[in-house]
């Protein structure tokens, strides 16, 4: 097997690891000519279960990975065991799933595909984007503005919320460029403290090396993007860049070229509309002092 075959990102999670499983048992099988039907047959499963096996859909079991592996004719040991360690490894639970109940699912693979991320871009018209927030400006918009009556459950998904932004810190961290409506700014979530501490804490973490921070300002809002979206690209190939939108209760993924090359042109051209990083830092700097004088 090619050694880029044998890698996986660092900080891939299980549901990467199951979707660069699934891409390379593809190319093993397509390399030893077999039909997918006739795979799906050695495991007993069908042609839709193979599918989705390859397109890293569903977790997989470790001795059909090892019948696959059979019949695709990879005898020598240390290259099956590499694979039958990477099966294992994309069964592990990833340390979301514990609040699985509290997360709808489609949330869920959006959460598991972030971590393994190498550049995340986001624009926002409403809030300031979930890696960014502070814990008291997550909980009055978990909480529909009343913090105050903040049940165990929504603590718990407030508590996915700080846990996923630990990701910052990461030695291996993903690049995260915000771009955000200048009426984000002004939208008093929580109240006046708390966004004004949103505020600060933007100032702070848009001075992190892999944190780019842009606002749109009010005569250009509006223009170039009509949705909140997001951008997740992967380092490895296996991994297709992905377009994401969520709804009130589902979400849309978009991973065909043609989609994704769409949403990048937007994000550009709103790059381009929007306050540089420096401008933006100037601004939030003086919209800070504003919120702190008496």
């Amino acid at each position: 097997m090619a050694e880029r075959e044998q890698q996986e990102p660092e900080g891939a999670g299980p549901t990467a690891r199951r979707i660069i499983l699934g891409a390379q048992l593809r190319r093993l099988r397509e390399r030893a000519g077999v039909a997918r039907s006739d795979a799906a047959w050695s495991i007993r499963g069908s042609d839709s279960k193979m599918s989705r096996l390859e397109a890293g859909k569903v977790g997989f079991k470790e001795r059909d990975v090892a019948d696959l592996l059979t019949m695709y004719g990879i005898t020598a040991e240390d290259e099956r065991e590499l694979l039958l360690d990477m099966t294992r490894r994309s069964n592990e639970p990833g340390w979301w799933q514990p609040y699985g109940d509290v997360l709808p699912d489609w949330f869920e693979d959006y959460v598991g595909l972030e971590m393994s991320a190498s550049r995340i871009q986001t624009y926002e018209l409403l809030f300031v984007p979930g890696l960014l927030q502070t814990e008291d400006y997550a909980r009055a918009i978990i909480t529909s503005g009343h913090p105050e009556r903040a049940s165990a459950d929504d603590e718990r998904r407030l508590a996915v919320r700080m846990r996923r932004q630990q990701m910052l810190g990461r030695r291996d961290a993903p690049t995260v460029w915000a771009i955000v409506d200048e009426a984000v700014l002004y939208r008093p979530i929580g109240g006046p403290s708390v966004l004004a501490g949103q505020i600060e804490r933007l100032l702070e973490l848009s001075a992190l090396p892999n944190v780019v921070v842009q606002v749109l300002p009010f005569t250009l809002s509006g223009y170039a993007a009509e949705s909140t979206f997001s951008i997740l690209r992967f380092a490895e190939p296996e991994l297709p860049d992905l377009v994401y939108q969520e709804h009130l209760t589902a979400a849309v993924y978009l991973d065909k070229r043609p989609e994704v090359e769409a949403y990048s042109r937007v994000m550009d051209r709103v790059a381009v509309d929007a306050l540089t990083p420096d401008e933006t830092r100037q601004y939030l700097t003086k919209l800070a002092a504003e919120r702190r004088a008496p």
